[in-house]
């Protein structure tokens, strides 16, 4: 067996009922929310398992919600003595990496994603930004479509996903104004994404500066895992270079593609993600073909995962 690699999803995963299952199961997973609740003096946990869905959306809330979950879920894995080799987490989800990496405290690492949800919504209210997913075209014709959708607001790409999918941040009506004109420019499909700003967009820059700010007084160790950064597609280990990329990702497109790329020619060839959804599970389908992905969500996927680890020895 070649090396595991653990990775984390970003915002849009998120959903009502989120780890209640593993948390009813699992104390170790139950702990985790109860630390999430006395960090930030609120029932996060009342949020995650029984919404509303309009509050789970705002970014303040969704970020340490998928935080929350991801860490809830880690905690069995690693209990069942997993180990990675590698850890890697999209957007938001490089927070909940570097927890797995010992880098960050899980209750630093909440405390750390609250703030930066709140300075997000205070650089963009909800509303006035968005992102888009645009499938079947080249980064080159995006480049193009951004360019073009441009006379109508900051647009921008956003993620580079896997072959094929990019997203696209900015104000929302020149994101709107891409989508139409997307279909014309060859994309085979473009999707209005349901989140409450546009991540990793130069409209985030005053956020930015909140988080580069607030990350100078954080708590980080060097990580005891190799961390794949979201900003350069690099290993990293150093606290310096974990602050320099947590800082930059605000603003800076998600090289995912690259990410998981440099993670198969490091050996990878065993995904795990965790935290609720399958969206990287997807995503890695189609960028690393021959790999084995498997998710870890609620105990009967956690059950699945630890025979299938078993099996593949």
């Amino acid at each position: 067996m070649g090396k595991i690699a653990f990775v984390f999803p970003g915002q849009g995963s998120q959903y009502v009922g989120m780890g209640k299952e593993m948390a009813e199961k699992y104390p170790q997973a139950a702990a985790v929310f109860e630390e999430a609740d006395r960090v930030l003096g609120f029932s996060l946990t009342g949020l995650c398992w029984q919404g509303p869905e309009e509050e789970l959306r705002k970014t303040y809330n969704t970020q340490p919600a998928l935080l929350t979950v991801s860490v809830a879920c880690l905690r069995p894995l690693q209990e069942a003595g997993i180990v990675p080799h590698f850890v890697a987490g999209h957007s938001l989800g490089e927070y909940s990496a570097l927890v797995a990496a010992g880098a960050l405290s899980f209750s630093e690492a909440v405390r750390l994603v609250r703030f930066r949800g709140k300075a997000m919504e205070r650089a963009v209210p909800s509303g006035q930004g968005t992102m888009a997913a645009v499938l079947g075209m080249s980064p080159e014709q995006i480049q193009a479509l951004c360019a073009k959708a441009g006379a109508y607001g900051v647009v921008e790409p956003a993620n580079f996903n896997c072959p094929g999918q990019v997203v696209i941040a900015g104000s929302t009506p020149a994101v709107e104004k891409a989508v139409e004109m997307a279909k014309e420019m060859g994309a085979k499909r473009a999707i209005m994404l349901s989140v409450s700003g546009p991540f990793h967009s130069s409209l985030l820059v005053p956020a930015r500066a909140a988080m580069a700010e607030r990350l100078s007084t954080a708590e980080i160790k060097n990580a005891s895992l190799p961390v794949v950064a979201n900003i350069n597609a690099q290993i990293i280990q150093d606290k310096n270079d974990i602050i320099d990329a947590l800082t930059n990702q605000v603003n800076s497109p998600v090289l995912w593609e690259d990410s998981i790329r440099i993670l198969e020619a490091s050996g990878v060839d065993t995904f795990i993600e965790i935290g609720p959804g399958k969206v990287l599970t997807g995503l890695i389908k189609k960028i690393a073909k021959n790999a084995c992905i498997l998710n870890v969500e609620d105990p009967p996927s956690l059950e699945n995962a630890l025979a299938l680890l078993k099996e593949c020895g």
